[in-house]
């Protein structure tokens, strides 16, 4: 079995979670360094029966994983890397797109708090703060055999980080508002923020997040330079982003076309 190095406490799948200390009533296993923190939590759930909210956080994520793939990079001790479990939650694969929504909303609204300006959602899960990277959303469903769906959560927010010499399009909370913060104190807010989002969710009202979500799309109604899956570039007007999760986008010949996460890129 993979060793882990933990910062608060000591705990392998095999040992039982009632020796993790509710934070504030969130359930929260906190890790010195991890592969992954989702992978982690995917293991770890298949292992035990945990509880919905159950939150794992790192200092050092050394396998860190975006959309498509993508590696995210941190400096050990500086940012928030999380994953929490959702669970009984979606009903079905056509509402999967709302975990997204209630996600990227409950982190904008959580850093809205503390007055970082320009907030954006980059398509489809990326926060921007004045065009620049300060947080990604990597969510991860597993459709079980009783057709339950049961999600990991994983984001990573720029915190105290202050160097992104070779992440130009990269920035943190502390080089945004020129001070650092308490990563505790954000996660407990960011938390709070997805319990409410997801209370939406269940009530049936995923439609009030969704008019949120694509009013503050990231250069929506604006003439953007794209590239597709074949590397041809073209101008586009982004318009929305459907339930299903995908960009549409308005062509020079005033089509609107609809494209999936592996089949555009936006290039700004």
């Amino acid at each position: 079995m993979q060793s882990y190095h933990f910062l608060c406490l000591i705990l392998n799948l095999n040992t039982s979670l009632n020796s993790v200390a509710p934070f504030n009533d969130m359930k929260l296993i906190k890790l010195d360094a991890i592969d992954s923190t989702n992978d982690f939590l995917k293991a770890l759930s298949g292992k035990q029966l945990l509880e919905n909210f159950t939150v794992v956080s790192a200092e050092n994520q050394t396998n860190g994983k975006g959309q498509m793939g993508a590696k995210w990079d941190s400096e050990i001790g500086k940012n928030l890397i999380v994953s929490i479990l959702i669970k009984d939650v979606l009903k079905n694969n056509t509402e999967i797109f709302d975990l997204n929504v209630a996600i990227a909303l409950a982190i904008i609204s959580s850093l809205e708090t503390h007055t970082i300006p320009n907030l954006a959602i980059k398509w489809p899960n990326d926060i921007l703060s004045d065009n620049k990277k300060i947080a990604g959303i990597l969510i991860e469903n597993t459709i079980k055999n009783n057709g339950e769906i049961v999600s990991i959560v994983g984001f990573g927010l720029n915190v105290n980080q202050i160097n992104f010499d070779e992440l130009p399009k990269a920035t943190s909370l502390a080089v945004v508002m020129g001070s650092e913060f308490d990563k505790e104190m954000l996660l407990l807010k960011i938390v709070d923020a997805i319990k409410t989002n997801i209370a939406v969710l269940k009530n049936g009202l995923a439609s009030d997040l969704w008019l949120e979500y694509n009013q503050i799309l990231f250069k929506k109604g604006v003439p953007m330079p794209f590239s597709n899956s074949k590397e041809e570039k073209f101008m586009g007007i982004i318009q929305n982003v459907n339930s299903f999760g995908q960009l549409s986008v308005l062509l020079e010949n005033d089509a609107i076309e609809t494209f999936g996460i592996k089949e555009i890129q936006m290039l700004y």
